[in-house]
């Protein structure tokens, strides 16, 4: 066999596909709740006669809280079981919901997407790292191959569904929506879904490294928001103190004799330094994306919000399409290659948006995005694949928790990046906000470039196991 072919897989039957398919809704619904409200943001600043600076919190306490959650996933899961980890996890996002619909201002609303926040930060790790255990190291690429277009899918369709919503009812629904999911997801995975056993090894909780490491990225995240807003003191305060606190985790997670909350020694270890970098700056470039252009249909060219979700739908197709492609040669075809073809397609469908300036047409924007949607498909499930396929699966909890972390922070602090830039563009280019967006992803491209000098580092294979 050649060293650039995988060993061969075995069959993924019909009923692991159907456990897939209860974990992913759990996802879908996390995630899709992270994009959905955004396109209510005028709506409830009316409703709760708040500023627009007051409201956005709305979506970054649900961005923060999912930053905080994200840590933990791996301890909770190795202490009290993935399936029981799960199933809280619908829990508390479903409490969050109730109550966010049942807010009677903009602090109770903020308060209560934390709570949400926190459910849906342990949903997507949790569901991955509960799904890879069950299929195996020889089944686990076609499956995650499926549950990773999700989070692809998810913030092209927010900005539909949110508007649908709002066209026939009322904002309690942009919460309220989440409740059928959830419960038949509930419902299909206490009857469908294999328990797994709790780690032997009863680790404690790592509360120092929780106290560095959640509220660091937090505060981070929060500093980034501050400067694209220009304020500046907060901003900068922020940044010193969530860099401060995450170099304070690193030097306790090197010196800790206990298990830390996320072990930065995973970093140092091939193939999980080069999917981390891939993995982050992919974040950045995908959800960057879906932040930058829905603001672009909006304010360039005077779209609403269903007109620019429906123009960004082509994306969502795409991502689609290539999970199909990744679904039926990820057993068969080198994962470094699909991730590296990956990558190389989405340089390619960013590379229209870098001359906004100068009027492109609609057409070259939805192959453009099609491009990219075919290009982000191809590379989660192969880095997730060739990272699951040499840990133990004890170890799978901890590793899954870190790569939804990274994809996470690289979203979330790559969308903040890329908004200072913005900001930074649109002061120079007075007006001509065209062309200010295409300087802003000059920088995305530059992510892309960073993602591919990563993804040269992966191994051509998934290990051998067993």
């Amino acid at each position: 066999m050649s060293g650039d072919v995988a060993p061969p897989a075995e069959r993924v039957d019909r009923r692991l596909l159907g456990v897939a398919f209860i974990l992913v809704l759990g996802t879908f619904m996390a995630t899709l709740d992270a994009t959905i409200v955004s396109v209510g943001i005028d709506t409830l600043t009316e409703e709760f006669g708040a500023s627009v600076a007051e409201i956005q919190w709305v979506t970054t306490a649900y961005l923060l809280a999912v930053v905080a959650a994200v840590p933990a996933s791996g301890w909770l899961a190795d202490r009290f079981g993935g399936k029981r980890t799960w199933l809280t996890a619908v829990g508390v996002f479903l409490l969050g919901s109730v109550l966010c619909a049942l807010a009677w201002s903009a602090t109770s609303l903020v308060i209560f997407r934390v709570i949400q926040g926190l459910g849906g930060g342990l949903l997507p790790a949790t569901g991955q790292a509960l799904l890879a255990r069950i299929a195996g190291p020889n089944r686990t690429g076609r499956v995650i191959s499926v549950v990773a277009v999700v989070p692809l899918l998810s913030p092209v369709l927010g900005p539909l569904v949110g508007g649908s919503v709002l066209g026939v009812a009322s904002w309690p629904w942009l919460f309220l929506i989440n409740l059928p999911i959830g419960v038949i997801a509930a419902l299909l995975a206490r009857r469908f879904v294999p328990a797994v056993a709790p780690s032997t090894r009863r680790t404690p909780f790592d509360a120092r490294g929780a106290l560095l490491l959640s509220p660091g990225l937090a505060v981070l995240v929060y500093g980034l928001t501050e400067v694209a807003h220009g304020r500046t003191l907060p901003a900068v305060a922020g940044v010193a103190v969530g860099l401060a606190m995450l170099a304070g985790f690193t030097v306790h997670g090197l010196r800790t004799r206990t298990t830390p909350l996320v072990d930065p020694r995973l970093f140092a270890r091939p193939p999980f330094g080069a999917a981390a970098l891939a993995l982050v700056v992919l974040g950045a470039s995908v959800f960057g994306t879906t932040f930058l252009l829905p603001l672009y249909f909006q304010t360039g060219r005077g779209l609403s919000a269903w007109q620019a979700g429906l123009l960004l739908a082509p994306q969502g197709l795409g991502a689609a399409a290539g999970s199909v492609l990744v679904n039926r040669t990820i057993d068969k075809v080198a994962p470094r290659t699909l991730v590296v073809t990956g990558i190389v397609l989405i340089l390619a469908g960013t590379v229209p948006f870098t001359q906004l300036g100068h009027g492109i047409p609609d057409a070259v924007i939805v192959v453009a995005l099609a491009v990219r949607g075919l290009g982000m498909a191809m590379v989660g499930a192969p880095v997730m694949n060739i990272v699951y396929s040499r840990i133990e699966p004890e170890q799978l909890p901890r590793a899954s928790g870190a790569l939804n972390l990274l994809n996470t922070v690289g979203g979330s602090v790559g969308t903040a990046a890329l908004a200072v830039v913005l900001q930074s563009r649109l002061s120079h280019r007075g007006q001509d906000i065209p062309s200010a967006f295409g300087d802003t992803f000059w920088w995305v491209l530059g992510f892309c470039l960073l993602a591919a000098a990563g993804a040269t580092r992966l191994p051509r294979t998934r290990a051998r196991k067993s």
